[in-house]
């Protein structure tokens, strides 16, 4: 799908929120159509992200909705902007899944993610060698070269992007299953020793002596947006691609899920302390 086409990642989380706010006044789509004198189709468009909304008629809709917040009109606003935004991956044509796409669409917009991980070290925190290993053992030999660079490309969030925040949480049964030459695993388990002294980065490892409840949990992010306090949404991952999770009882389970791993795994500077003594026995 066209960067341009419709619906897309960003269309589709402002027409969630305009829904929920339509609802939360308790409105039909025949009372906002007045609202905006328009017909019910273009409204059911709008919510549905099969179009995007003028700037003047989401400030009526945000009007009528009781939308006090500064910080959140702003956001939505922005995002209302973004709808036909050509990403920097819009250029890389099909070898990269729509799935992807609308990936690499939440994260740009993110300004807090939080990750977590059971078997590999987070994508953001991977380098070339491991990323590349990893790409030419799962995909097309055709696919490699781009979602390498893709993902390379990614990575400049970490440090070109004083606003955004990573979170992330790796069993420690990833960093001891790293596989490959010795020189790969000992390049990866120092640059995320080194990763996780960034400011923008807080990396913590769940270690194998855990009491965690969900021991069977797949890898999972939580995506919080700039200017956007009230849409956190999920991210899950499987082989082929992930899926997405916007309804609020679903994300406040995963939340949930997160603030107990969060409790449970070491604390930053003990999880470092573990990178570096895997490092060196990685070296033995």
């Amino acid at each position: 799908m066209a960067q341009s086409d419709m619906p897309t990642m960003r269309s589709r989380r402002l027409g969630n929120e305009l829904r929920r706010l339509r609802l939360a006044n308790d409105l039909k789509v025949a009372e906002v159509a007045e609202i905006l004198e328009c017909g019910q189709p273009k409204i059911s468009q709008i919510e549905n992200g099969k179009r995007g909304i003028r700037q003047i008629d989401l400030t009526l809709l945000l009007d009528r909705y009781g939308v006090e917040d500064d910080q959140y009109r702003v956001g939505l606003k922005q995002l209302a902007r973004d709808i036909h935004k050509v990403d920097w991956w819009s250029y890389q044509g099909p070898l990269l899944r729509d799935t992807l796409r609308d990936y690499l669409t939440l994260e740009a917009d993110a300004e807090l993610m939080r990750s977590y991980e059971p078997a590999l070290v987070p994508g953001l925190l991977q380098t070339e060698s491991y990323m590349r290993q990893l790409f030419t053992a799962s995909v097309p030999k055709e696919r490699v070269e781009a979602l390498v660079e893709t993902r390379l490309k990614r990575k400049e969030l970490l440090e070109n992007h004083p606003d955004f925040r990573l979170r992330a949480i790796i069993d420690e049964s990833a960093l001891i299953r790293i596989a490959g030459p010795t020189a790969l695993v000992q390049e990866q388990l120092l640059h995320l020793h080194e990763a996780s002294q960034l400011p923008t980065v807080t990396l913590q490892v769940l270690p194998l002596r855990a009491k965690f409840a969900y021991s069977q949990l797949q890898p999972f992010n939580l995506f919080r947006f700039r200017g956007e306090p009230s849409i956190d949404v999920a991210w899950l991952e499987y082989l082929t691609g992930g899926t997405l999770l916007e309804q609020r009882s679903d994300v406040q389970a995963y939340a949930e899920v997160w603030d107990e791993l969060t409790a449970a795994a070491l604390s930053p500077s003990e999880s470092r302390r573990l990178i570096k003594g895997l490092t060196k026995e990685s070296a033995s």
